[in-house]
């Protein structure tokens, strides 16, 4: 069986990301805050944000792209379908939106697209442009009868907490046109719920989401695009993953 890394570094040198934002950012300052740290560490980072991209005029993208010199590009999704005079559910504007930004996006020669907080599901020209990653706050491995994940989408820690579940972890995972559906990359090491459940669920889950974060998504976020950059991931000919030469078919468990 032949294993293809999913970046090789000996071939292609340092590995270049382009970071999507759609509001505050908060994952790309952590992606930013280990590439600055393994830059210390080891002399040199094995990736390097080299572009944010963010489809809302009103994000955080120039604020940390002054803070961190980095070069930003943005392009109002919104605004776009509005001079089209085309709804935001439009799939043909929405390919020509993405083919738009392809022609700045491309000359930064970024293989990886880390989605930082980008709140658009992914369609076919950025996924077919990029190996692109994201970070979902669950377990991606917890499935339904469908074999589908159970906690996809929109207020996870919501239904995760109303579902009684004990702990709840985060994941990343490889981003496909299906939604939080791709290859599970890593898991973060868990975070116990505490119940019986106060009267405001709404506020409780938005605390849970904010503790979960820091065990979670802000270490396995920066983490996973080391370990990618590496060349510690891979993958054989039916897309299956690999840690160090080992199958992870439940992706990469911290504990």
């Amino acid at each position: 069986m032949k294993l293809e890394k999913l970046y090789d570094s000996s071939k292609y040198g340092q590995l270049r990301v382009a970071g999507f934002i759609s509001g505050k950012g908060t994952n790309l300052i952590k992606i930013l805050e280990h590439e600055k740290k393994l830059k210390e560490e080891r002399g040199t980072s094995p990736f390097h944000v080299a572009v944010i991209f963010s489809d809302n005029y009103k994000s955080n993208a120039s604020v940390i792209g002054d803070t961190y010199g980095i070069r930003v590009f943005l392009n109002g999704m919104d605004n776009f379908f509005e001079k089209r005079g085309k709804p935001i559910k439009d799939k043909f504007t929405r390919v020509n939106y993405e083919i738009e930004c392809m022609k700045v996006l491309k000359q930064f020669e970024c293989p990886v697209a880390a989605y930082a907080g980008y709140m658009r599901k992914a369609t076919p020209v950025f996924v077919s442009s990029f190996l692109g990653v994201n970070v979902h706050p669950a377990d991606l491995t917890i499935k339904n009868s469908d074999g589908k994940p159970k906690y996809r989408g929109d207020h996870v820690v919501r239904d995760a907490v109303l579902a009684g579940e004990k702990y709840l972890r985060s994941s990343t995972h490889i981003v496909d046109e299906r939604v939080d559906c791709g290859n599970v990359l890593m898991i973060s090491k868990p975070l116990d719920i505490n119940y019986p459940l106060p009267k405001n669920i709404e506020e409780f889950s938005d605390n849970v989401q904010d503790a979960l974060k820091e065990v979670g998504d802000w270490v396995i976020f920066p983490k996973t695009l080391e370990y990618i950059a590496d060349g510690r991931y891979s993958k054989d000919e039916n897309e299956n993953l690999y840690f160090d030469g080992e199958a992870i078919p439940m992706g990469l468990r911290l504990e």
